[in-house]
């Protein structure tokens, strides 16, 4: 390529190449652009030499302080000043970014005028702007919806405590054997009840930090069959109630290893869950159906119901906060609760819609090496 197209290139590209040859004192090089004779008040040409920054270009003052120290290290790197506005000799207002580079032992300054560049530029700057506002946004009302959360469970610890001395009180009281074993039944769940919402706190204030605290010991192991059938003790009252039955699977091999990775009171808490969201779906003389399998290094915990499924919109966001899955009128935090444990437990969890009709929510959790030791 020759010097004069090469010229005519910078030219055309808006850009004014000046050769520097002293302190403050630079040569025209190549083909100026239009727009240069916009901000001098002699006529300019190729090979003319100009002063910056006293003349024509005063912003460059203490660029060119800079620009001395590279070109005197005969650095290669590039030097940029950065947009900056001027006014041309009729008062219009027009923007420019300046470099420095060597080449070839010439030091050169680029003066760039910028029309679409700088346009695009301002709009990355405002979209830029725009999203961290949007995220300031979302943040607070993130934040409002975790204030929300521990008033709602305040209140909810007023009525539990209220209930757990209501119990206190019917145990004087001359109550029939299958009496005292409902009142049993209705202390243990104010228990669970009380762990649940301890958890959503921990949840909502370090999100999964308050999970950092369980086993893979095998000998402390949770055992998932002990836990199903706890859980089918404690909500079976509830479910024949509302003429539904709650059962184990008949196929589980009760002399089995179920032992799980994890911890006991969230263990049933996720199978509770799990088990009052069948509940909630599940249509009257209809049956959920709890099932544990061995899946190699894996126990698969099942919860099938009968009612209608989930629709398919829903199904993604099941597992999300204050996600809701159909007219369950929840605050959505059940099923997300199962999920940041079961995964930082190291496992995984979700749903299927089953062929026969009705739900199946499943999680996995690995199995505990045998011997080892926290």
């Amino acid at each position: 390529m020759s010097d004069s197209i090469t010229a005519d290139l910078f030219a055309a590209l808006n850009i004014l190449v000046l050769e520097r040859l002293n302190l403050g004192r630079f040569k025209l090089t190549g083909t100026p652009p239009d727009w240069l004779q916009q901000f001098c008040h002699r006529r300019v040409k190729s090979g003319m030499e100009i002063l910056i920054p006293e003349q024509d270009f005063p912003f460059l003052e203490n660029f060119l302080i800079d620009a001395e120290e590279l070109w005197n290290k005969n650095d290669k790197k590039q030097l940029k000043s950065g947009i900056w506005h001027q006014l041309d000799l009729s008062g219009k207002e027009y923007h420019f970014e300046a470099t420095a580079i060597c080449v070839s032992s010439i030091n050169l300054l680029l003066i760039e005028l910028l029309n679409e560049e700088y346009e695009e530029k301002r709009n990355l700057i405002q979209k830029a702007r725009e999203n961290q506002l949007n995220y300031q946004y979302i943040v607070k009302e993130n934040q409002k919806k975790d204030i929300l959360i521990h008033c709602i469970i305040h209140d909810v610890a007023g009525q539990l405590s209220g209930i757990n001395c209501c119990f206190s009180l019917l145990e004087f009281e001359n109550l029939t054997p299958q009496g005292r074993e409902y009142l049993e039944i209705g202390k243990k769940q104010t228990i669970q009840q009380e762990m649940l919402i301890r958890e959503i706190l921990h949840a909502f204030s370090a999100e999964v930090n308050s999970l950092e605290s369980f086993t893979n010991n095998a000998d402390i192991a949770p055992n998932a069959l002990t836990s199903v059938q706890e859980v089918i003790q404690l909500l079976s009252p509830t479910f024949a109630l509302n003429k539904i039955q709650l059962k184990l699977a008949n196929n589980i091999n009760m002399a089995a290893d179920w032992r799980v990775v994890g911890d006991k009171s969230r263990l049933d808490r996720i199978i509770a869950n799990l088990t009052e969201n069948a509940f909630r779906h599940s249509p009257s003389d209809s049956t959920v159906t709890i099932g544990l399998q061995q899946d190699g290094d894996y126990i698969l915990v099942t919860v099938d119901d009968e009612g209608v499924g989930v629709a398919p919109e829903q199904a993604n966001n099941l597992f999300e906060k204050f996600s809701q899955g159909g007219k369950s009128g929840k605050a959505g935090l059940g099923l997300y609760f199962c999920r940041i444990t079961v995964e930082r437990w190291g496992g995984n969890i979700g749903y299927l819609n089953r062929p026969q009709g009705g739900s199946r929510f499943w999680f996995r959790l690995p199995k505990p090496e045998v011997g080892n030791r926290e």
